[in-house]
């Protein structure tokens, strides 16, 4: 029973990922609204959502801060790994849309393997080798969509895209000794409030211009709606862990890019090359591949 209730975590969770990246792109297509406005307000309304619960139920919020080392290790999570990922992917679906956005986050497994296998020294099983081959071989039929004559992506979209795999691997590697003293709810908390207030002070005269895009009550519902199905994903993925193993999680994590895939072509109208719907799968079956064998590795 607790397993089931695991599966079902994940599975939800990543699709509700899934879902708020093509709210993030109609939300941006609809309403003028730069990146850096709608992040912004994601991550200052969540993150000071998910403080204010652990605060109600009465965990010391404030302490990682009276500390140099735990303060400046949030300031660099916060900066570069919560704002890091969520610009680049934010930017990625701006410049192309929500599934390929989706999709070069998956190349982050290769990311942080390629990562620990130079900085311990060793080469990794043939089946993660496998696994990377497979994965990139998908990603360059997602850019060529086939044809070797150019390739269907702009180099923007090619930039943000590799960006989101680079930021989502320091995102998963930096803060693991920073989860592991405060909790992953305090420091995700308090790193989206870190980025979100370190991106208004970046743009703070442009800021006021956009306020009135909150008063539209479309684009009102729909940045509210992204802020809390991004919170209860995240909830979800998180809780999914006491209940079922790491492979399991990143395998169900495709519903994820399935998800933003079938959202997207029934509610925007997104239309992918048949050569880039079997890059999708193919990339997805080579980041399964990869997870597989990193827990063979483990056990071994």
């Amino acid at each position: 029973m607790e397993r089931l209730k695991g599966l079902a975590m994940i599975i939800i969770g990543a699709s509700l990922w899934g879902l708020s990246g093509p709210m993030m792109e109609w939300t941006l297509d609809n309403s003028g609204m730069s990146v850096s406005f709608l992040l912004t307000v994601r991550l200052l309304v969540a993150g000071l959502i998910i403080i204010a619960y652990l605060k109600l139920k009465g965990k010391k919020v404030m302490r990682p801060w009276r500390q140099k080392v735990w303060a400046r290790q949030m300031v660099i999570f916060g900066v570069l790994g919560m704002l890091g990922v969520q610009f680049a992917f934010t930017s990625a679906i701006a410049e192309s849309n929500a599934v390929i956005a989706t999709l070069f986050q998956f190349l982050s497994p290769i990311y942080v393997i390629l990562f620990v296998s130079f900085r311990q020294k060793f080469i990794p099983p043939i089946a993660q080798i496998i696994g990377m081959v497979v994965t990139l071989g998908g990603l360059f039929l997602l850019l060529t969509n086939g044809s070797l004559s150019g390739f269907s992506l702009s180099t923007s979209a090619v930039f943000w895209g590799v960006a989101v795999g680079f930021a989502f691997t320091f995102y998963t590697l930096y803060p693991v000794r920073l989860m592991q003293e405060w909790g992953v709810l305090l420091s995700i908390g308090w790193a989206m409030v870190v980025g979100g207030a370190a991106l208004f002070v970046t743009n703070f005269l442009t800021m006021f211009r956009e306020i009135p895009y909150l008063f539209d009550w479309k684009i009102a519902l729909m940045l509210l709606g992204i802020i809390i199905v991004g919170t209860v994903a995240f909830l979800l993925f998180l809780a999914s862990m006491n209940f079922i193993s790491p492979i399991e999680t990143s395998i169900l994590s495709s519903f994820e890019p399935l998800t933003a895939m079938i959202v997207s072509v029934v509610w925007l109208g997104a239309v992918l090359g048949v050569w880039q719907l079997a890059g999708a799968v193919t990339m997805l079956l080579g980041v399964t591949g990869i997870s597989i064998a990193g827990g063979r590795v483990k056990k071994e």
